[in-house]
């Protein structure tokens, strides 16, 4: 796996075609990593935000898949690598257009339910961010503020 984490939006795709939208939103993968058990999810550290958050970004232009952009997602913001289990679909962003910027465009994510193969000591984005493994009802309140990240949360089978 690479040493470093990918930056920028320029390689990222926009969904422009397959019956989604021709508004060119910004495809966002990312993976729910579950323990064997299925009795505890992944978060991370949000950079940007603060609090925890799912691994998940951009689905870029070089990636055959979304489950492609998801994995690498996992390894550089997680440290994990990962065997996606699931497809959990396509969630709308919720926001409103007043809270969308260049800097957060709209955007549309696809979840994938995945269980862990390795989790690494050492990642990409360990400087910037930390990693917990949580039960159903400390991720619920965890991600209250994210909705489309609560959503995917509902949609996995961790054991509530």
């Amino acid at each position: 796996m690479p040493k470093t984490a990918r930056t920028g939006r320029d390689n990222q795709r926009k969904i422009l075609s397959c019956g989604f939208s021709e508004s060119g939103e910004r495809l966002v993968c990312g993976i729910i990593a579950l323990s064997t058990t299925k009795e505890e999810i992944l978060l991370i550290q949000s950079v940007r935000r603060g609090g925890w958050v799912l691994p998940k970004g951009g689905w870029e232009l070089d990636e055959a898949t979304p489950q492609d952009a998801a994995k690498r997602e996992a390894w550089e913001e997680a440290g994990i690598i990962t065997t996606i289990t699931r497809d959990l679909g396509m969630i709308t962003d919720p926001r409103k257009p007043q809270e969308m910027s260049h800097h957060a465009p709209k955007a549309k994510y696809q979840f994938f339910e995945a269980s862990v193969d390795k989790e690494e000591n050492e990642w990409p984005e360990k400087h910037k961010r930390g990693r917990r493994w949580m039960r159903y009802a400390e991720a619920k309140e965890a991600l209250k503020n994210r909705p489309e990240l609560g959503e995917a949360l509902e949609r996995c089978s961790i054991k509530r």
